[in-house]
């Protein structure tokens, strides 16, 4: 077999394969005894057809495109393996000569992993720092505010009575529509009354309603509500105290579960701090970086980044997407293109933790991939790992800790 490659712009490739007429004429005999299992004669048990009453039945047209086929996948497979390429997706192929007796022609147009041109990478870690973290004691009274008002006892207002209308303060269940919310559909919602983060105004309304009671008012630029009062509560919130602090845990004071607390937000500053260096390094990086990014890689990573928006739309603000476009003005191919920039930056940045993984030679063990699995699952119910492709968790774990071992690197740096 003989291949000739030729390169082409956008990360491309053109291989043209070029079989013997002896090696093309194994690929035929392994297609008429494929076709053989398949043809029915009268006569003959199934599979024991004579070879050229079965030409003659299947057609030479047939059997040739039947050995083609094998011929390109079993060649076209090999070849890669061999030659260690990274193609995206599947090839473009073409016959260029097929004929019983003749040698076999094909190309195939391969887009591969484009190739990366890094800048100094460590020079530009280097002079990215991680921010001081700092937390203050508004920050760590707001938290305990916040755990104070989840240890409320919460008593059912009666609506009968004078004291049962909604007041600032209270926990309310409603109901409400909008033409142009949630596509006309009712939408259930409870909160602290004063605390429910509406549009300014919208909360005004609820203030004095019983539950049972319904009411129509209108709001700038939003038009008509639909509102009903499904329940009160009112909420009484517990004294902060020592006593308060042991009833939560192992805490011996307040003052213990407040450094506790501060900690706790300490913890989740320095991470959300770590994780916004490590964005800058790579933005920085890929900026500088030269990558020739295929028109089809990037096609795919907008089509990805859809279907994402497809599932956040129906399953988390309860729309058709549809409806969503509607809202939005745009059609499904307008709404595509807005993530042309966001598809090119997630590819560039995988890319770079790629090029640079494999220049400071970064290596992912199989015995690093079990145990990070066996701990991500070990919580899992049986009915819940019955659901999880195990193989696909390895090969994305696998990515996990790859892309971790390659920004530790980058940190030393900094």
């Amino acid at each position: 077999m003989e291949v000739k490659q030729k390169k082409l712009e956008k990360s491309q490739i053109e291989l043209e394969f070029e079989l013997t007429e002896e090696e093309f004429k194994h690929f035929v005999e392994h297609a008429l005894e494929h076709l053989k299992s398949h043809v029915k004669m009268d006569g003959f048990r199934k599979g024991n057809v004579p070879n050229k009453l079965v030409e003659e039945k299947v057609g030479q047209e047939n059997l040739l495109m039947e050995a083609g086929d094998l011929a390109v996948r079993e060649t076209y497979s090999k070849y890669i393996r061999e030659s260690n390429l990274e193609p995206i997706g599947q090839p473009e192929v073409s016959i260029v000569k097929i004929a019983k007796g003749s040698p076999f022609v094909f190309k195939a147009i391969v887009t591969l992993l484009p190739e990366v041109e890094l800048p100094d990478y460590k020079e530009i870690a280097s002079k990215i720092k991680a921010k001081d973290v700092s937390v203050s004691e508004e920050e760590v009274q707001d938290a305990l505010n916040y755990l104070q008002k989840s240890r409320a006892k919460m008593t059912l207002k009666n609506p009968t009575s004078p004291d049962g209308s909604a007041g600032r303060g209270d926990f309310v269940q409603i109901t409400y529509q909008n033409k142009d919310i949630n596509g006309g559909k009712e939408v259930q919602d409870q909160f602290i009354l004063g605390e429910g983060g509406f549009m300014k105004g919208f909360e005004d309304n609820i203030v004095g309603m019983k539950a049972g009671e319904e009411k129509k008012f209108n709001m700038p630029e939003k038009g008509e509500f639909n509102l009903k009062m499904k329940a009160v509560h009112k909420m009484e919130m517990p004294e902060v105290s020592d006593d308060f602090a042991k009833q939560l845990g192992a805490f011996e004071s307040l003052a213990a579960l407040k450094n506790s607390m501060k900690e706790g937000i300490t913890q989740e500053k320095q991470e959300e701090e770590k994780q916004r260096r490590r964005a800058e390094i790579l933005e920085k990086i890929a900026e500088k970086a030269k990558i020739d990014l295929p028109d089809s890689v990037v096609d795919y990573e907008k089509q990805r980044l859809m279907e994402d928006l497809k599932h956040k739309v129906e399953h988390h603000m309860n729309l058709t997407f549809n409806q969503y476009l509607a809202t939005v003005k745009q059609t499904e191919q307008q709404t595509k293109e807005t993530f042309q920039k966001e598809a090119e930056k997630r590819l560039k940045g995988f890319l770079v933790l790629k090029e640079i993984g494999a220049r400071e030679n970064v290596q992912v063990t199989d015995q690093e991939i079990e145990e990070e699995v066996t701990k991500s699952i070990k919580n899992y119910s049986k009915e819940q790992l019955s659901k999880i492709d195990i193989n696909q968790l390895k090969e994305y774990t696998k990515g996990v800790l790859f892309n971790e071992k390659v920004f530790q690197i980058l940190e030393l740096k900094c």
